[in-house]
């Protein structure tokens, strides 16, 4: 729960460690038998004090916490609540070495690096102690008149990007019928999407995703407006306009009334994740254990998903709130529906595991059943592409997820590159994904390619058998001379880092290498 992906954090040693270009991971370690999340969820219910405190939640002080800072000891905070976890030790996914470093110390800013999406205070409700105490400088502090609010500024904790003259700016014009809200990124928007708006209740909600930044307008409407709207992005000059039409024609003052962190220009993991409820439409069989799940948005909402981006579903399993990240596909291989009423589903591609936590309770839900959405997250970008000649992308089963659109993208969108060439990784035969739309996708276009890699092959199987290793890659992923390549790599946490070690030691850079943390 408390990985910190940091120079110094996971240790070298650790096996969560993932080298890429410094991604974040959320890599697992092996837990012990009846140490699943599901075990957690039940022993966390069994009735067991697990505070020590017989059910008292106490006042804590600094100088306490520091006191139970050992693996049979081990309190942390997190946004001012105290929480024992040592009896969470045995469970936690990514093993006692990493949930250690937030031993008798406040860990949220280690918690929110990787996991701020989960919510710890379902999770670890049962192990909370109490609040952290106020300091004496705080409560005199408090004492002073604050400034007046302006609704316009981000919070003094966290701090706006050192240029102010790149900041978004934003404005607004109105006819009798309609109101009109201009976004200006003061740069280039991605043409795979970047925009996220919720209108429901007269609350108007806007994110625009800028590279690691986050622009956000938040707004209660000064009247009422129709709940559909439309959003129209001019990409090469920054551009984004929502139009909304008036319930009741006639001139605002305003456009509304700012509410929290309106108008603010955030780091995006400084963002917490925003969820709607979705409509589950339909769910199409991939393969004996894979579905495809198309999601409906609600009306009042856009959402575009960039390329390689990914959201997270939340549920409630057995009273606890669990929450996972799945990357989109598009409908088909092949591009999005044309139809307009589904332009702006949601696809997900998802494997069902039998001892898993949320997948068994996705593969319950029925058409017209509702599921929380978050909006995209992820610090993959397209801009490494844009002088890309070949395109190589290493997948183990379900890590093929991101791979998906982004081969589409690359045929379509990226003329320089040559060749986008697929490795998929699987056990068996009956394992691969979309298999006939890739192997139709390759008879097609020249400039694809797949390679099929089973490590498990039945009798009737004629290609490419093995693990990904040293001498595989030096046959299939070739540099021609004067070429520049770049390589994805999605898969198991094992697989990857093994991966990525391999690419490494094969002359690919940081630069050239992307992994998709699965």
């Amino acid at each position: 729960m408390l990985n910190v992906p940091t120079q110094s954090f996971p240790a070298p040693s650790s096996q969560q460690r993932v080298g890429p270009s410094g991604q974040s991971g959320r890599n697992k370690v092996a837990l012990k038998p009846g140490h699943s999340l599901m075990d957690w969820i039940r022993f966390s219910k069994s009735g067991k004090d697990l505070t020590g405190l017989r059910g008292r939640l106490i006042e804590v002080t600094q100088e306490e916490l520091q006191k139970h800072n050992s693996r049979d000891d081990c309190w942390t905070c997190i946004r001012g609540m105290v929480y024992n976890v040592t009896p969470y030790m045995d469970y936690h996914p990514g093993g006692e070495e990493e949930l250690m470093k937030a031993a008798g110390i406040d860990g949220t800013e280690l918690f929110d690096q990787v996991h701020r999406w989960v919510n710890y205070e379902s999770m670890l409700k049962e192990c909370l102690v109490g609040r952290m105490a106020t300091k004496v400088t705080t409560a005199i502090k408090a004492i002073l008149p604050p400034p007046p609010p302006t609704g316009l500024a981000p919070p003094a904790s966290l701090a706006p990007p050192p240029d102010k003259d790149s900041r978004p700016r934003y404005d607004w014009f109105q006819t009798d019928a309609s109101v009109h809200l201009v976004i200006y990124a003061k740069r280039k928007i991605p043409s795979s999407g970047s925009t996220t708006v919720d209108l429901h209740g007269g609350v108007l909600r806007l994110e625009v995703l800028l590279a690691k930044m986050s622009y956000m307008i938040h707004l209660c409407l000064t009247d009422e407006v129709e709940g559909n709207m439309s959003v129209h992005t001019a990409s090469s000059v920054g551009k984004v306009q929502v139009s909304i039409r008036k319930q009741t024609k006639g001139k605002w003052a305003s456009l509304g009334r700012p509410l929290e962190l309106h108008n603010t220009f955030l780091r995006r993991r400084d963002r917490a994740p925003f969820y709607r409820n979705c409509l589950l439409v339909s769910k199409m069989d991939v393969n004996h254990n894979t579905h495809v799940f198309r999601l409906q948005l609600p009306r009042g909402t856009v959402m575009h998903v960039p390329v390689g981006q990914h959201v997270y579903l939340k549920a409630l399993v057995q009273d606890t709130e669990v929450v996972r990240p799945y990357t989109l596909v598009d409908q088909s291989l092949t591009g999005a529906s044309q139809n307009s009423s589904q332009e702006s589903d949601l696809y997900l591609m998802i494997k069902v595991y039998s001892d898993g936590v949320l997948t068994p309770h996705l593969n319950t839900m029925h058409t017209g059943d509702h599921l929380s959405v978050s909006g995209p997250e992820g610090t993959f970008s397209l801009r490494p592409l844009r002088d890309v000649t070949h395109l190589y992308l290493l997948a183990a089963g379900t890590g093929f997820t991101p791979m998906a659109r982004l081969i589409r993208v690359a045929l379509e969108e990226f003329d320089s590159i040559r060749q986008t060439k697929l490795l998929f990784f699987n056990r068996t035969e009956e394992d691969i994904l979309w298999r006939r739309e890739l192997d139709q996708l390759a008879a097609d276009n020249e400039r694809f390619q797949v390679e099929l890699v089973l490590s498990e092959p039945g009798d009737s199987w004629t290609g490419r058998t093995g693990r990904v290793d040293e001498s595989m890659l030096k046959e299939l992923v070739i540099r021609p001379e004067g070429s520049r390549s770049y390589v994805c790599v999605c898969g198991p946490a094992a697989f990857t880092e093994l991966t990525v070690g391999l690419l490494k030691q094969l002359g690919f850079s940081e630069e050239e290498l992307h992994a998709f943390q699965g």
